[in-house]
């Protein structure tokens, strides 16, 4: 999924920028959200720095803070290096110091009453979308699936496991940031990847995304806290996982 940044410090600005955003998500169906809407800078960072994130992000310049949104975008590249960079600002005249700090923006888009700034995020929405789904394919092996009217891609990394859903026919993906619930069979979801693993009847474990076995409670944890069932006659085949008897 695309995470979607935005960092202006106008809070009338940072709404409407928000929902330009938003609603064009919704309209055209896209594996994007989100992630935060603010004010401070900080939170951006403080987020990057602890995710695996590739972003588009939408800065303001002059954020009334000790760094400008340039100098903050500088950072960010730091540790996301294939994000997009998108500048909203009413000072083209710091255009100059993107190369200076070698940010590689994909866009400045004017606040001056001139500029259609709706098209223009539109056309930056969909210009980041291409690059992140053409990376995904080259760089990395995608789980694909439809839910609902949405084509929605994981990366096999970020795969927990599999559960059947309450709903016959259907399973509910769980990964690392999301759930995706679609129809499929249990069954068809092992021959994909050697590191599923069927551990229980209505579970398929990525067996390389299990922090521990408690053997007593009959549960596997998984590196981010989730738990799933595992039965006994499917504990052999966990050798070599963390177990807590």
């Amino acid at each position: 999924m695309l995470e979607v940044f935005i960092c202006e410090d106008n809070d009338e600005q940072r709404r409407q920028l928000t929902k330009y955003i938003s609603d064009y998500i919704m309209m055209e169906n896209l594996d994007m959200k989100i992630t935060l809407s603010t004010a401070h800078s900080k939170e951006i960072l403080d987020y990057v720095k602890a995710n695996n994130v590739v972003g588009l992000y939408f800065m303001d310049v002059d954020l009334k803070e000790e760094k400008n949104g340039i100098l903050i975008a500088a950072e960010i590249r730091e540790y996301d290096h294939q994000g997009s960079i998108v500048f909203v600002t009413t000072h083209s005249e710091l255009t100059y110091l993107t190369f200076t700090y070698k940010v590689e923006a994909m866009d400045y888009i004017s606040k001056d009453q001139y500029t259609d700034i709706q098209k223009r995020v539109i056309e930056c929405i969909n210009t980041a979308y291409q690059r992140y789904v053409k990376n995904s394919y080259t760089n990395r092996k995608l789980f694909q699936v439809k839910s609902g009217e949405k084509m929605i891609s994981i990366d096999y990394n970020d795969i927990l496991f599999f559960e059947t859903a309450v709903q016959p026919h259907k399973l509910i993906l769980h990964a690392v940031n999301r759930q995706v619930e679609f129809y499929y069979k249990l069954k068809d979801v092992l021959s994909m990847d050697s590191r599923f693993y069927r551990c229980h009847n209505s579970f398929v474990v990525n067996k390389d995304n299990i922090a521990e076995v408690d053997i007593a409670k009959r549960e596997i944890i998984m590196i981010n806290g989730q738990k799933c069932f595992v039965s006994n006659r499917y504990l052999k085949g966990l050798k070599g996982v963390a177990l807590k008897t």
